[in-house]
């Protein structure tokens, strides 16, 4: 009898962490970072770009973009390849004039190696835009235009960025990525090319396709969720 309980419950945990590896998984916190102490901003670490400056208020983590680079990214201490991350993002009316329209902010998983899964908030345009950049190039894989409730300088925008491995039926190995814009999910894909993407690291990005320098943006309230098993 307590063979077949352990069995069933065993089986009964497999089906839900299948469950758990999709677009609608249930998503428990393991990682939050209100960027309100210096101690906390210091777990905050660059990752890539030419020129970043970072500093930081009594409610965010500030950056802003130097000379010939086009964007700024930095990680959190949580690594792994099924997560979500989420936070509230801000671009900041010190950016110049001609860059505000152009500036995205951006968070980052599966990050490392040239490689990411990113979802990008074009504020003044409204627009949200979800990408796989690889050392071989940049792929669009969603796009949604003329988003309700995003709003512009100084202002707050909360994203949220999922990316999970199906575990299983016809699209075991794809990735499944979903952006989230105030709660809201806005873009979505099925990316057959997730084995390309190596990198674990998760974080989040500021930037424009051109150089940024000048760009000026905060980042506050950073959480990091893996899927549920139960």
């Amino acid at each position: 009898m307590k063979a077949r309980f352990a069995t069933a419950l065993l089986a009964a945990l497999a089906v839900a962490a299948l469950a758990a590896a999709t677009a609608g998984a249930t998503m428990i916190g393991v990682y939050r970072n209100p960027m309100q102490t210096t101690a906390q901003r210091a777990q905050i670490v660059k990752l890539a770009g030419g020129a970043c400056a970072r500093g930081g208020s009594a409610v965010a983590l500030r950056i802003e973009v130097g000379k010939r680079t086009a964007e700024c990214s930095y990680r959190t201490p949580v690594i792994g390849r099924d997560l979500e991350i989420a936070a509230t993002a801000r671009l900041l009316s010190g950016t110049p004039k001609a860059l505000q329209r152009r500036a995205y902010l951006a968070l980052e998983l599966r990050a490392g190696g040239g490689a990411r899964y990113q979802l990008r908030l074009v504020p003044l345009q409204r627009k949200a835009q979800l990408l796989r950049i690889t050392p071989a190039g940049t792929k669009y894989v969603a796009v949604a235009k003329d988003l309700a409730g995003v709003d512009g300088l100084n202002r707050p925008n909360v994203l949220r960025l999922r990316a999970l491995n199906v575990t299983a039926g016809p699209e075991k190995g794809l990735a499944r990525i979903v952006g989230f814009v105030g709660g809201a999910p806005v873009v979505e894909a099925t990316d057959s090319a997730a084995g390309e993407l190596a990198g674990r690291y998760s974080g989040f990005a500021v930037g424009a396709p051109t150089v940024a320098r000048g760009l000026l943006a905060s980042f506050d309230d950073v959480v990091v969720r893996v899927p549920s098993p139960f």
